[in-house]
C-alpha cells in the first residue's frame, strides 16, 4: 500500500526536498571558491611562520612580505573576493603588537594593501580580536562566515568574511580571512533562493541573516532558533525546528532555512 502523500500545515508552503538540497549544494559551490582562497593563504602563512620559527626567531611584520604574491594572485583569480589576507594574533609578530597583511581591489581593479593605524592609543580598530570572524576561527578551529555586516575596518561595504584559523604546532595564530561584498554574494545565491516556492533565508553560525527572500528577516538581522554551530556538525540533512527545515550547505557555515514539510 503507498505512502500517502505529505500535507501542508494550514498556511504553509511545501517546499520540494530535492529543490532545497540543489539550492544548498550551489551556494556551496559559491562559497567554496572563497574558502579555497583562504585556504591557500592559511596554507602559505602557516609555511611562512614556519620557517621562522625553524630559523629559531620570532616573527617580524615584515617575513608576511611574502605572502603577497599569493594574495595578489587571490584576488585576480577569485570573482567573489574583494580582499583578503592573514590577521594576525595579538602578540605573534615581535615588531608591532597587531597586524593585517591585507590587500583588496578597487573599482578599477587595482590592487593596494590595507592601511591601518593599530596603535591602541589612537585607533579604533587596533583590537580586532572581538569580530565574529576572527573568534568564530580561534574559538572553534573551524572555518566561518561572519555577517553581512558594514565592514568599517577594510571597505566601508556591507561584507560577509571567510574565515579559517591558521596555527603552528598547533597553536593558534591568526586568521587567514576574505572578503566578500554582499552585493556579489546576492548576485550569485539570490536566484537560487527566488527558484523555490516558499520563504528561504541562509544564516551563520551565529544566526545572523546573510541572504533572504523572507520579508520577514531581513538581511543583516539574528534568527531567534536552535544552536545552528550544532546543526551544521550534524547530518547533512539538517534538522526541523519550529516548522522550519534547516539544512547545511555541505560544508559551507551556511544553513538553509526553509519551511518545513508536514507529515
Amino acid at each position: 500500500m503507498g505512502s500517502s502523500p505529505r500535507l501542508a500545515s494550514a498556511g504553509a508552503t511545501v517546499l520540494d526536498e530535492p529543490a532545497v538540497a540543489d539550492a544548498a549544494a550551489r551556494v556551496r559551490d559559491a562559497l567554496e571558491g572563497v574558502f579555497d582562497a583562504v585556504g591557500r593563504t592559511a596554507t602559505d602563512t602557516e609555511a611562512v611562520l614556519a620557517s621562522v620559527v625553524a630559523d629559531g626567531r620570532r616573527p617580524v611584520s615584515a617575513d608576511l612580505a611574502a605572502l603577497r604574491p599569493g594574495l595578489h594572485g587571490c584576488l585576480a583569480r577569485y570573482d567573489l573576493v574583494s580582499g583578503i589576507g592573514f590577521v594576525a594574533a595579538p602578540g605573534l609578530l615581535d615588531d608591532v603588537p597587531a597586524w593585517l597583511e591585507w590587500w583588496q581591489t578597487t573599482v578599477d581593479g587595482a590592487v593596494h594593501p590595507l592601511l591601518l593605524d593599530l596603535d591602541p592609543e589612537h585607533s579604533a580598530y587596533s583590537d580586532y580580536t572581538h569580530w565574529d570572524w576572527f573568534t568564530l576561527p580561534r574559538d572553534t578551529g573551524q572555518r566561518a562566515v561572519a555577517g553581512p555586516y558594514v565592514d568599517y575596518l577594510c571597505s566601508d561595504e556591507y561584507s560577509l568574511t571567510l574565515s579559517s584559523p591558521v596555527t603552528i604546532e598547533g597553536r593558534f595564530v591568526g586568521v587567514a580571512a576574505a572578503d566578500v561584498y554582499l552585493r556579489r554574494f546576492e548576485a550569485v545565491v539570490m536566484p537560487l533562493l527566488q527558484r523555490l516556492p516558499g520563504p528561504a533565508r541562509l544564516v551563520n553560525a551565529r544566526g545572523r541573516v546573510a541572504a533572504s527572500t523572507d520579508p520577514h528577516h531581513l538581511v543583516g538581522s539574528l534568527t531567534k532558533g536552535p544552536d545552528f554551530a550544532a546543526v551544521l556538525a550534524g547530518s547533512a540533512d539538517g534538522a526541523e525546528h519550529g516548522g522550519l527545515q534547516l539544512r547545511p550547505c555541505q560544508g559551507v557555515p551556511l544553513i538553509l532555512m526553509t519551511t518545513a514539510p508536514s507529515a
